[in-house]
Parts: C-alpha cells; sequence; structure tokens
C-alpha cells in the first residue's frame, strides 16, 4: 500500500512538471510576462527608500532600514562628532546621497543629496 502511495506521488510530480515544460513551449511569451510582473514588484525605488529613510530618520530601526535597503552599497566618506559621540557618513555612490549614521543608537540622524563629507552640528546632534 505505501509502495502505490509512493509511485502515485512520483507520477503526479512527473505530470506536473511535464505539463508546466510543455505548456512553457506552447507559450513561451507567457512565461515572459510572469517575469516581467514579478520584477515590477521587486521592490520600492532608490527615490522611495531615500524618502522612508528620511522620514525615519532620528528613529530606532532607520539604522536597520539603511542597511537593508543599500546592503554593501555605501561608503564610508567621513566621522564627525555628533549623536551619542560620533557619526558616520556614509555615501551611496547610484543614488548621489549621503546618509549620517549613528552606530550607538543604530540611526540615521541626517540625510543629504550629493557627496557629503561634513554635516552641520546642528543636523547631526
Amino acid at each position: 500500500m505505501k509502495l502505490a502511495s509512493l509511485l502515485t506521488g512520483m507520477v503526479m510530480v512527473g505530470l506536473v512538471t511535464v505539463g508546466n515544460t510543455s505548456f512553457k513551449a506552447i507559450h513561451p511569451s507567457l512565461a515572459g510576462v510572469a517575469v516581467a510582473a514579478e520584477a515590477k514588484q521587486a521592490g520600492p525605488s532608490a527615490e522611495e527608500k531615500i524618502a522612508l529613510i528620511t522620514k525615519n530618520k532620528g528613529q530606532i530601526g532607520s539604522g536597520d532600514q539603511l542597511r537593508r535597503f543599500f546592503y554593501g552599497d555605501l561608503e564610508p566618506l567621513a566621522v564627525q562628532p555628533g549623536g551619542a559621540g560620533m557619526v558616520v557618513n556614509l555615501y551611496n555612490k547610484a543614488s548621489d546621497t549621503t546618509f549620517a549614521y549613528c552606530a550607538t543608537y543604530d540611526v540615521v540622524v541626517a540625510v543629504k543629496k550629493g557627496k557629503i563629507s561634513q554635516f552641520l552640528a546642528s543636523e547631526v546632534k
């Protein structure tokens, strides 16, 4: 009895696989539509990400948000006094934006367009 159910399961998987392959062979244009739909739902644009970080600056979690959005794309420019000690200025070349990040509290304290090596003291307090 167990062998029969195992074979039935294998046959069903085989049918689904063959059916999916033949569907793509018959309707290749529909397979491209599915890929385009997935790419369209990839997530927010860089401008939307920057707007969200700017809206949440100074709040707990904004540092985590910065790391998730720009993982591997941030270049440290400078360190300056501010926040709870020191603030690191991180530059994103793709969006030409600089973020001032306070590691003590894991928050973004300032955001500006362009390559900024030093923010005003009032901006990073």
